[in-house]
């Protein structure tokens, strides 16, 4: 018999390449979903799925196998617009506290919690797993309930859990719904209002996810991993959608003043709409900035692979995306 594992946010982007490489390996998966939620997805992925409220601890120890090998929370609120923010700390904060206390009711081998590079808040220089965040008072909600969750995962720690957390940059591949496919929809029709002047790290979907699996066996109880990859300005990453799309590619950046007005005017029209708008500040903030982290300690002790080319991850989540009828059809 395989080992066991539990996957909360299963049916997410990087959720499904952690389960597809889980079941590969021969683990028994049980996957959760909200009540009412998509079984459908995670049937097909090969899991056992369960419902439960995810901020619940006693219904998720309901549906926790006991003595569970690992537990990967994965599931995450990325939301970038403030009338989400209530929300978000409830996902983000409450639902892995309730992770963490049930994970200790169940008897947990390990937990693996999956944060962001975010939670270290906006950094102006090389961020490392030795950085201080600086997210505990962002005014940024996604940065600043990343962090928290961090703290529940290790106030559990403090009672006993063994628990690894692992901190992506960027993630692009295929599977890929809302993150960077987003951008790669933008340039395929033409849309894009123009191309922000920060940079970042990006890593590729399924190295990720070999990582989170490394951690059950590799990684150090209480240890931070980051896991960066290619860095890269917005205008290569677009230059370079633009070329495999066969699309013009942008010549130049948009000025920081513009996109922080278009950033305050989007979430006034979305008043209206009650959609989530495409900018916000909060957005625009992330997006102007330079984003750079070391995956040293990764690649040392988890063999993390920082090194897939940009190129190649962006084509794999284009065949993904013409697979899907995501995208128009090829020129």
């Amino acid at each position: 018999m395989g080992r066991k594992a539990f996957v909360t946010g299963g049916s997410g982007f990087l959720g499904g390449h952690i389960i597809r490489q889980l079941i590969e390996q021969g683990w028994e998966v049980t996957a959760l979903h909200r009540p009412g939620g998509d079984r459908e997805r995670l049937e097909q992925l090969g899991t056992r799925p369960v419902a439960a409220q995810l901020h619940e601890a006693g219904q998720l120890a309901e549906v926790i196998p006991h003595g569970v090998d690992a537990i990967f929370h994965v599931a995450g609120n990325t939301s970038m617009w403030r009338r989400e923010a209530p929300q978000q700390f409830r996902d983000n904060v409450l639902g892995t506290r309730a992770v963490v206390n049930a994970a200790l009711m169940r008897g947990a081998q390990r937990l693996i919690h999956t944060s962001s590079i975010s939670a270290y808040g906006i950094q102006h220089e090389p961020i490392s797993e030795d950085t201080p965040s600086t997210a505990a008072d962002d005014w940024i909600s996604y940065n600043r309930t990343k962090y928290l969750a961090e703290c529940e995962v290790r106030q559990g720690m403090a009672r006993g859990l063994e628990a690894v957390i692992l901190n992506p940059c960027g993630i692009i591949g295929a599977g890929d719904t809302h993150n960077w496919s987003q951008l790669i929809a933008l340039i395929d029709t033409g849309q894009l209002p123009g191309v922000p002047p920060g940079s970042g790290s990006f890593c590729h979907g399924a190295e990720v996810a070999r990582a989170h699996l490394a951690a059950v066996d590799r990684g150090r109880p209480g240890a931070n991993y980051i896991l960066s990859g290619i860095d890269a300005s917005f205008l290569e990453l677009a230059a370079t959608i633009s070329e495999l799309l066969g699309r013009t590619p942008p010549r130049r950046t948009v000025p920081k003043l513009v996109l922080r007005l278009a950033g305050r005017l989007y979430p006034v029209l979305s008043s209206f709409t009650r959609q989530e708008p495409r900018l916000t500040p909060e957005k625009v903030a992330l997006v102007t900035n330079r984003v750079v982290a070391s995956s040293t300690r990764a690649q040392q002790e988890l063999g993390f692979n920082a090194n897939v080319p940009l190129r190649t991850m962006l084509q794999e989540c284009i065949d993904w995306m013409r697979a899907e009828a995501m995208l128009q059809p090829a020129r």
